[in-house]
Order: structure tokens, then C-alpha cells, then sequence
């Protein structure tokens, strides 16, 4: 979505000309269109993500393209040109939601900048909207499971509930080819006993050992594994074993049933693109409820007290106890999506998340910390205090849970953090210095940690692993979206500064 084509719509041929030919060596794929009729039935091309629209037209006023545009295409990014006469249609534009606008004659090196920061926009909100609906499928695929599990067939052929799981993987991910790998004869091995997307007869792959290749790294390690381009990977330099495969990007995640591993969930080929953060997220939660599912005894055998229908009115129990629990980060995400997606200006929309999580789980601080250019230390950028805590406006890196978080690009989540041997009171407490569950997550782009966020709910069920893994991936693309706006915004000024200079002030 980064890579959105871009629309051209001027009646006059020099200047639509001059625009793609201005637009062409930064990389950007222009389409050209003369008229607004004309712009209107190109736009049902979804490749197009954003339009350089002139608001005089011979047909159609720019204003009415734009409105039919926005119909039509409603998450369209629109950047006007126009003429100093025409003022109040630039007005009127941008309170209908255009992204900007120029005036001509138009100056080459602010064109670009204005279409990347509306293609920068338009891949923002795609995004959000493509994270939202995937945690839509995933609250209804653990809600499926759960209510086939607990049918008479469900609970009694593990062959059928195996199938369930893989169809859930690709369904949640998109992904194409998925398997479930459980233990087989030999000690520390595993096999594939389900799969989907791709036929593999019984017996006809060598068994996975523990230690050997994604999957059994992932099972000794109990650890989830995102492998974003097999090629570009120094863990797994040769994976010629294995065959069928389109795609060099997989995600890979134990199922852990109590203190023990039970098998690994993988996921391949995704339709859309390369595996992300936002994918192995969501392949965690997925492999936390498969394990409960999959650990289940015999019918027939008591069942576990952990995997009964949980008292809701019991504030102690451990939200990783409850079946379809992780259900909370789910919708959890869904508002963090639609509150940044509701806000432009950066330090709101990053308050605004904050916001979201701190009222949700009852917790205060909710704050975010980024790293100082030199690493040496964590400042506060953003935070929501419920009116009444705050947390500390500066953190070292090297010390307490915190620390660890930065420095390994993990998470904690914890109901009792003071009893962890790495616990430091004047670090992983608020500013009163009372020591409360704790949810930290690092912040990370490009596989760099930036920062980490925190979090101190008020009752031990929401310190989840599953949900500070969640918030992490929703908070890591705000950040990352924040900062390309204010790179973008930062190179306009420069340039701004530079043609002010260039023109004698």
C-alpha cells in the first residue's frame, strides 16, 4: 500500500504531463485522466491510492469529482491544485477531507512530497483497516473453535478439531499454506498432523527434532519465530530440505499447554505480502488457544479446572486461564485502530491509543518511552494518567524488568513484578513508586527497538503475555506511522526553508 499508484486528473495536457514526468524519477506509477467522468471510472482500479485532482475541469467541478470520489473510494487520498482565485473551493475541499493541496504554477520537489505524504496516509489507514479486520477473524475463529471443541463431534474426533486449527491459521493470516506439527515417536520429534493449502501423505516427511530448522528452534525455545525473507535470515541459511513452498516468509509459534510444549502452528505464503510483527502476533494468540484445545483430556476424564467456563466475577483469575480470553487484546486492538485512525496530529493520535488502553483494561499510567538518540536513556513521549498517575518521565535502559524489555525487544507481563529478581522499584514502578501488575512491550521498526510501553492495570487478569504481545505490535506501527508524518512534515519545512532562502527571504 506504500507503493499506491497515483491519479492525475487536469484538462490540460502540459500539466498533466509535467506532473507524471516530475513524479516518474521518485519512483511513483502515475495515471493519467483528463475529465472527471473519466477519473471516476478509473478509480475502480484499487491500485490507485491517490489523486492529483485540479478542481477546474470541463465536465465536472473538482468539487463534485471529489465528492463522488469519496463514495466510491472512500479511503482515496486527494491532493488539489488550483489557481489563487480559487481559494474557497480549497477551503471547501479540505473540510470534505482533502490531504492537502497546491497552487500552481506547481513546484517540482513539494509535488512529490505532498504525493508521498498522501501515499504515506493512504497506506496508514489501509493498514489499520487490514489490522482490524484480521483481529475480526481472529475473535471469530477462537469463538469457533471453542464452540466446535464443546460439540459432540468436536470433542471426539481430534483428527476433525487438528483440521480446524490450520483452517483457522490461514484464515486469520491469509495465509496459504499452514500445518500443526505435534509430537511424534521418537523422543524430542515432531510430524505434521494437519495441514492446509497443501497435500502432504501421511509418513512422507522426516520428523522434526527440537533444535533442527524453524519449527524445532521454535519448539525448544518455546518461542514464536517470524522469518520475514528466508534468504536475508542468518538463522536458517538452509532450509533445501523442504519443498512446496512459494513464499521465503513464514511465521512459526509453540503451542504451550501449562509448563510444557505440545507441538508448533506455521504459516506460509500469505496472500497479501511478506509476514509481519502484526501476523506472528496474532499466530501466538492462535497457538495459545490451539494448545488449550489440543491438551484437553479424553472424553470422558475430569477436565482440567483451567479450561472450565470461567467466574467472571472472580477479579483474581488469570485472563491466560480463560478459554477465548485473549478475545480482550482482540478487541482491544480494534480500538486502538479506530483511535488513531480518528485523530491526524501525531502526538494526539499516540495519546489517543494510550487512551484507549489505559480505559479498557482500568489501568493507569498507560505510557509510552522512546529511546534518546544517544540509547543511553528512555523518555516519556506519550502517556494517559486517568486524571491521577503518572508515570516517570525518564528511564535508564540497562535497568529493571523495563531495561530488560529494551535491551531484548521482549515483553513482561506480570501480576506480581516485585517478586521478579530483575524488579527495580524506581524503575518499574509509576512515579507514587507503588508496585502494581505490569504490562511492557517493546516499541520496534525495522527490527530495531525504539522504546517500550507500559502499563500498570489495576487487577492481576489483564497481565496477559498474549495481550502486552498485541499492544506491542499495535503500538510499534503507530510509532512507526508517527514518525514517517513527522519525517515527511520535517522535510516540507526544510524544503519551505530552503526555496525561502533561495528567494531572498
Amino acid at each position: 500500500m506504500g507503493d499506491a499508484r497515483i491519479l492525475v486528473v487536469d484538462d490540460e495536457r502540459f500539466f498533466r504531463e509535467a506532473i507524471r514526468d516530475a513524479l516518474a524519477p521518485a519512483g511513483l506509477s502515475v495515471e493519467l485522466a483528463a475529465t472527471g467522468e473519466e477519473a471516476l471510472d478509473k478509480l475502480a482500479d484499487p491500485s490507485l491510492g491517490v489523486m492529483v485532482l485540479d478542481l477546474q475541469l470541463p465536465d465536472l467541478h473538482g468539487l463534485e469529482v471529489f465528492r463522488r470520489a469519496a463514495r466510491i473510494r472512500p479511503e482515496l487520498r486527494v491532493v488539489i491544485l488550483s489557481a489563487h482565485t480559487e481559494q474557497p473551493y480549497v477551503l471547501e475541499a479540505l473540510r470534505l477531507g482533502a490531504c492537502d493541496y497546491l497552487a500552481k504554477p506547481l513546484h517540482e520537489e513539494e509535488l512529490v512530497l505532498a504525493v508521498r505524504r498522501a501515499q504515506a496516509s493512504f497506506a496508514l489507514e489501509a493498514g489499520w483497516n487490514g489490522l482490524r479486520e484480521r483481529v475480526g477473524r481472529l475473535e471469530s475463529a477462537i469463538a469457533s473453535l471453542w464452540e466446535r471443541a464443546g460439540s459432540a463431534g468436536g470433542a471426539s474426533a481430534p483428527e476433525e478439531l487438528r483440521a480446524l486449527v490450520v483452517r483457522a491459521v490461514s484464515e486469520v493470516l491469509g495465509a496459504s499454506k499452514t500445518s500443526l506439527l505435534l509430537p511424534g515417536e521418537g523422543p524430542g520429534e515432531l510430524r505434521v498432523a494437519a495441514s492446509h493449502g497443501r497435500e502432504i501423505p501421511s509418513g512422507s516427511l522426516e520428523p522434526v527434532r527440537a533444535g533442527e530448522g524453524p519449527a524445532g528452534v521454535a519448539l525448544a525455545c518455546a518461542e514464536p519465530i517470524l522469518v520475514s525473507d528466508l534468504a536475508r535470515d542468518e538463522r536458517f541459511p538452509d532450509r533445501a530440505g523442504e519443498r512446496g513452498y512459494d513464499s521465503a516468509s513464514f511465521a512459526v509459534a509453540p503451542l504451550v499447554a501449562g509448563s510444557h510444549t505440545i507441538g508448533v502452528l506455521c504459516a506460509t505464503d500469505r496472500r497479501d505480502g511478506p509476514m509481519d510483527a502484526d501476523d506472528l502476533a496474532l499466530l501466538r494468540i492462535l497457538a495459545q488457544q490451539a494448545a488449550r484445545l489440543l491438551d484437553r483430556p479424553e472424553p470422558g476424564a475430569a477436565e482440567p479446572e483451567a479450561l472450565a467456563e470461567p467466574e467472571l466475577a472472580d477479579e483474581e483469575a488469570p485472563l491466560e486461564a480463560i478459554p477465548g480470553g485473549d478475545s480482550l487484546g482482540a478487541e482491544l486492538v480494534r480500538e486502538i485502530c479506530e483511535a488513531v485512525t480518528a485523530e491526524v496530529e501525531p502526538q494526539r493520535i499516540l495519546s489517543a491509543a494510550l487512551e484507549r488502553i489505559g480505559r479498557s483494561l482500568g489501568a493507569a499510567p498507560v505510557s509510552l518511552h522512546l529511546a534518546t538518540a544517544s540509547r543511553d536513556a528512555l523518555v516519556r513521549e506519550a502517556e494517559w494518567d486517568g486524571g491521577a498517575k503518572s508515570d516517570r518521565a525518564r528511564l535508564p535502559v540497562g535497568a529493571g524488568l523495563t531495561g530488560f524489555v529494551f535491551e531484548s525487544g521482549g515483553i513482561v507481563a506480570s501480576d506480581a513484578p516485585a517478586s521478579d529478581v530483575r524488579f527495580a522499584p524506581a524503575v518499574d514502578t509509576p512515579q507514587d513508586g507503588v508496585a502494581r501488575p505490569l504490562l511492557c512491550g517493546a516499541i520496534r521498526f525495522r527490527g530495531r527497538t525504539l522504546g517500550v510501553f507500559r502499563a500498570f492495570p489495576e487487577h492481576a487478569r489483564e497481565a496477559s503475555p498474549a495481550l502486552a504481545e498485541l499492544l506491542a505490535a499495535a503500538l510499534s506501527a503507530a510509532v512507526r506511522n508517527v514518525l514517517l508524518y513527522r519525517s515527511l512534515v520535517q522535510t516540507i519545512e526544510e524544503v519551505a526553508a530552503a526555496r525561502r532562502e533561495a528567494q531572498g527571504g
